[in-house]
C-alpha cells in the first residue's frame, strides 16, 4: 500500500479512533495525544498491516495497546510516590528558607544558560517547560512535530552541559 494512501485511510479513521481513546482517557487533550501516537505507530509500522485486513481493528488495537503501556507507565510512577513519603508543610518551611539564596543563583544561571541555546531550540524548550503538549508546540510554530521533539532533546542537552556544576554538586550531596 502507498503511503498516500495509507495516510488517507487514516484520515478517515481519526475520528472514531478519537472517540475510543476518548472513552480511555475521559479527557480530549489525553484522547488527541493517544490518537496521534496511534497514527504515528501505523505509519511507523505499516509493513506489518497486512493489506486486505481490517485497517480499523489494526488501528484499535495499536490503540488500546499505545493506552495500557501508557497507562502502566504512569502507575509504575505514580506507585514510587507514596503519600506517607511527602512532606508537610511545616517540615517545609526550614528548607526553603535556607534556600531562598541559593535559588537565586541557580535561577539566575538557569537564565543565562538559556540565553545561549539557539532561538530555534530555546522557544519549544520554553513552551514544553510551560506545560504546552507538543502538537501544540509545532501548531504554534508552524515546524512538523518531530523537529519540536528534536528542538526540545537539544535545548535539554545544552543545557544540561552548560549548567553541568549543579549536577556534580547534586551528586556530591547524595552520595
Amino acid at each position: 500500500m502507498e503511503n498516500r494512501e495509507l495516510v488517507r485511510m487514516l484520515e478517515k479513521q481519526s475520528p472514531q479512533l478519537r472517540a475510543h481513546a476518548l472513552k480511555f482517557t475521559g479527557d480530549i487533550d489525553d484522547a488527541n495525544d493517544l490518537v496521534q501516537d496511534t497514527l504515528i505507530k501505523a505509519l511507523r509500522f505499516q509493513d506489518s498491516f497486512e493489506e486486505g485486513s481490517n485497517l480499523k481493528g489494526w488501528l484499535f488495537v495499536i490503540l488500546k495497546n499505545t493506552f495500557i503501556n501508557s497507562y502502566k507507565k504512569s502507575r509504575q510512577k505514580r506507585d514510587l510516590i507514596k503519600p506517607e513519603d511527602e512532606l508537610s508543610p511545616g517540615e517545609l518551611i526550614p528548607s526553603s528558607i535556607g534556600n531562598k539564596a541559593l535559588n537565586s543563583f541557580l535561577m539566575a544561571d538557569i537564565q543565562t544558560a538559556l540565553a545561549k541555546v539557539p532561538e530555534s531550540y530555546r522557544i519549544p524548550f520554553v513552551r514544553y517547560f510551560e506545560g504546552y503538549k507538543y502538537h501544540e508546540i509545532a501548531e504554534e510554530l508552524g515546524i512538523p512535530l518531530g523537529t519540536v521533539k528534536t528542538h526540545i532533546h537539544q535545548a535539554r542537552l545544552m543545557l544540561k552541559k552548560q549548567l553541568k556544576a549543579y549536577n556534580l554538586d547534586r551528586q556530591k550531596n547524595i552520595n
